[in-house]
């Protein structure tokens, strides 16, 4: 194992230690064998490869789809110091022959290129004179017809196996079931490669999906005032025109929303796409060609207005928040409307019948998911053969738990109607009869002589909508699009017709609850927080137009956040944040760290103000939890406020936390043994196996380790 990948890691891109498998698979890349990589959108891919581009010798060459992604990446390299480039279209051909040059001559640690150029001869040739370290191909999905990204060009990257049989390779996606990943392995010679699957899961983002109301956009927008009213979003529409509408109207409520789709000029779409990397909250309302490559880490949810086609789709999609650990929501509205618009796209779908029945199958996987009534988490990393113990607690279904009831009775007049008026009748005309509506039609049919006629009308027409929806959705009734839309009854449905089994439905929602409580709750210790990490995004920003670059390659959100909650105070402190390597220590520092010291100039008597109220009032009897109650603070506050007091000698230890002096010694040893001078408590509570809390374990850090 070779410690040069750690120092790489630690001093030029700033993190203490390696996440997921990316250790395992560094090094077996800098051994020079293959892999082929599955890691979520967030895991740190990019590091699989760019640290052995650096540990070994020569240049990586990275095949990446997208010329958005290729600057993004180089951009933020070479702020880290690193000497990287990109070869495509946007290039003269003065720069493009000056980028060769360098990569011949070993000047550059790392060159991004698009598949399209290695089925070049002449950049083949270019290849051969050149010490090549290693071949990283991303978003290698596209390789893979089964796949929902499908690009020809990936399909010929076998070539590198056969003109470069002993340069490593790596393939890395973020999507990928059992069917794509044969096939990547197949397509690009990668049968011996060592596979890394890591989890599926990002569990800092919220699954939310609400049934399609009178008016979605209402909703949409109540989501966004909420919970997102100055963040960064994605909106995806399912229509050039609806995505022009909603960017319009999002823009008249006060937003700034841009639209991006394909009808657009590629001037239009540059600009849109760039504004929204460079800006803070800018909300981006698209089709589904927007989006892959997207390098922002920022934004904090992603909205569907219409239902994906697939699982893959669907997360690949909401992958695109919180790429950087922090809080997202993944929102979706859906309704009858979109069950049978995709249906019908697959059903006049021009593809081969072997591709049809695929895509018909992950349609169906999706149609599922929305109607799920236990953990969406547990049933999305189903999909992708993981599986999840227990339910995750940060979805809509565990947090607001869906309720169900019993619609066998109503399923089976529903089908019944179907039956009756000889399956040649869409939704609406269904409901007209099962509610007993007397319309000209429905007279001229005579259908207002049948059985079915008005025996529905305990339920209202929007509650018709929804029953249709799910018996759509669980095959229990077909589209029939060559009849313009009719349902037909399907073979599944005969055991509920019979009575052969109970049908329990999704109860319909009456409007969507938020998860994220308290989100506008305003006190004195927010409102201090606040104040800095809006001097900390303006630092940022200001950094980042003087750099020309997105306000993200300075520094994370995460960073920022870090920066916030640890206040450093010299560069040695500065340093010891996630995300600070020596370049940006060396660029950036010293700005951050003037933003930091006036605030804590600016807000100390602030901050003594609150920690003193939380000393007054428990030495007036009240313990932490009301202390908390009272002043509507977070428990974790108030145990901070009475740690800084333990700390000053305001308190004793055993005034605020009741520990036999046995217990007290060995956390006190435990934090001696792990402590590297930045106070971290979650090495020590490893150590004890969690058993006892943070804010114990806090406490007893200001009782016995000197500030």
């Amino acid at each position: 194992m070779d410690d040069t990948a750690l120092d790489y890691l630690q001093s030029t891109f700033g993190y203490a230690e390696f996440r997921l498998q990316q250790r395992e698979i560094i090094d077996t890349l800098i051994d020079s064998n293959d892999a082929l990589v599955l890691m979520p959108t967030g895991g740190g891919k990019s590091l699989c490869y760019q640290i052995p581009s650096l540990v070994r010798a020569g240049t990586g060459i990275i095949i990446s789809p997208l010329i958005a992604l290729m600057h993004d990446q180089v951009t933020a390299l070479q702020q880290l110091g690193i000497k990287a480039a990109y070869l495509n279209s946007t290039l003269d051909a003065a720069t493009a022959r000056q980028i060769q040059s360098d990569l011949i001559n070993g000047h550059l640690d790392m060159l991004y290129v698009a598949p399209e150029r290695l089925n070049t001869s002449g950049f083949i040739n270019c290849l051969r004179q050149t010490n090549i370290s290693l071949f990283a191909i991303d978003e290698a999905h596209c390789v893979s017809q089964w796949g929902h990204d499908f690009r020809p060009d990936y399909i010929k990257l076998s070539l590198l196996h056969e003109q470069f049989p002993d340069t490593p390779r790596i393939a890395l996606t973020a999507t990928a079931d059992e069917k794509t990943r044969t096939e990547i392995k197949h397509r690009l010679a990668l049968e011996n490669a060592k596979e890394f699957i890591s989890s599926f899961d990002r569990p800092n983002i919220c699954y939310r999906i609400v049934e399609a109301q009178s008016n979605a956009k209402t909703s949409l927008l109540r989501f966004i005032q909420n919970e997102h009213e100055n963040d960064s979003g994605i909106v995806y529409c399912l229509s050039r025109k609806k995505v022009e509408a909603i960017a319009a109207w999002l823009t008249e409520k006060g937003f700034t929303a841009l639209p991006y789709h394909a009808g657009l000029t590629a001037q239009v779409r540059e600009t849109n796409q760039q504004r929204f990397l460079n800006d803070d909250a800018i909300i981006i309302v698209a089709t589904i060609a927007f989006g892959m490559g997207i390098d922002k880490p920022d934004v904090r949810f992603v909205a569907h207005l219409n239902l994906p086609k697939s699982m893959e789709a669907y997360y690949q999609e909401t992958g695109r928040a919180g790429r950087d650990g922090q809080p997202a929501n993944a929102w979706m509205s859906y309704g009858l409307q979109d069950v049978i618009t995709l249906k019908q796209m697959m059903a006049t779908s021009t593809a081969e019948e072997k591709y049809k029945r695929v895509e018909q199958q992950k349609l169906e996987a999706m149609l599922g998911f929305t109607e799920i009534i236990n953990c969406r988490r547990q049933s999305l990393l189903n999909y992708f053969d993981e599986i999840l113990d227990e339910p995750c607690g940060n979805c809509d279904n565990c947090i607001t738990p869906a309720e169900t009831w019993d619609a066998t009775v109503a399923a089976q007049k529903a089908l019944s109607c179907v039956h009756r008026t000889g399956q040649r009748f869409g939704v609406t005309y269904l409901i007209d009869v099962l509610i007993g509506k007397s319309t000209e039609r429905i007279q001229q049919f005579g259908h207002d002589a049948l059985k079915v006629y008005g025996i529905g009308k305990e339920y209202d027409a929007k509650q018709w909508r929804a029953i249709f929806r799910q018996l759509i959705s669980r095959n229990l009734l077909a589209v029939d699009f060559e009849g313009h839309g009719s349902l037909r009854l399907t073979e599944q449905c005969r055991s509920v017709l019979r009575g052969d089994v109970s049908l329990f439905l999704r109860k319909e929602s009456k409007s969507a609850k938020s998860s994220r409580k308290g989100r506008k709750t305003y006190n004195t210790d927010s409102a201090s927080k606040n104040k800095l990490w809006e001097a900390l995004r303006v630092c940022r920003k200001r950094l980042a137009e003087e750099n020309d670059v997105p306000p993200f390659v300075i520094f994370h959100d995460a960073t920022l956040s870090e920066m916030m909650e640890r206040q450093p105070a010299t560069r040695a402190q500065f340093l010891k944040l996630n995300g600070v390597g020596e370049s940006k220590l060396e660029k950036y520092a010293d700005a951050f760290l003037i933003v930091i010291c006036d605030h804590i100039n600016n807000n100390e008597t602030d901050s003594s103000d609150t920690v003193n109220e939380s000393l007054l009032l428990f030495r007036s009897g009240l313990d932490a939890d009301a202390i908390a109650a009272q002043r509507n603070l977070k428990t974790t506050t108030i145990y901070s406020h009475l740690a800084s007091c333990i700390e000053q000698g305001e308190l004793k230890l055993d005034d605020v936390i009741s520990l036999e002096q046995q217990e007290i010694n060995i956390i006190h040893e435990t934090l001696l043994s792990v402590n590297d001078d930045n106070r971290k408590l979650k090495p020590a509570y490893d150590a004890l196996d969690g058993i006892y809390d943070y804010n114990i374990l806090r406490c007893v850090q200001a009782a016995v380790l000197p500030a």
